[in-house]
């Protein structure tokens, strides 16, 4: 496999889950349905999948069948599992164990992957503004930064 540095997308050929070390989606994990849109190119891009090219580049993901499969990069947890639907209506399994991951519920986790998916599905994913944006929400909800009051 042959990459263009600091741009995974560039690569020849699919990413795989061998390309990186992982761990499968442990016993304790939830599921819900994503509803999402994805366009032809998207998909396209999805299915190219990432390695992590930097430190703050936190995912890994790759493709089998119509299954994305998102990992933390660091520790290879597997986090989310999307099967991908012909519509809009996605079936997603979340890791549940408390030392793997920090989900707060269904409805916290789909705010989150719906952000990943809106960084990852550019032509070109930008991870470290993800990981910026990632710690400002972690900031927020731990009360270290005051949420923006909507202003009428």
């Amino acid at each position: 496999m042959e990459f263009l540095r600091g741009d995974s997308r560039a690569m020849e050929t699919s990413v795989k889950r061998s390309d990186w070390q992982t761990l499968p989606m442990p016993e304790e994990h939830g599921t819900f349905t994503l509803e999402r849109q994805f366009s032809r190119r998207e998909r396209e891009i999805l299915r190219r999948g990432h390695i992590p090219q930097e430190m703050e580049d936190k995912w890994f993901w790759y493709m089998e069948g119509d299954k994305l499969y998102a990992h933390r990069s660091w520790t290879g947890y597997c986090i989310f599992i999307i099967e991908i639907g012909k519509g809009n209506q996605h079936k997603v399994t979340v890791n549940r164990n408390k030392e793997q991951s920090g989900s707060a519920g269904d409805e916290a986790d789909r705010v989150a992957l719906n952000k990943l998916l809106d960084w990852w599905c550019q032509p070109e994913y930008d991870y470290y503004g993800e990981w910026l944006s990632e710690t400002v929400d972690n900031l927020k909800a731990q009360g270290v930064i005051p949420e923006e009051e909507n202003e009428e």
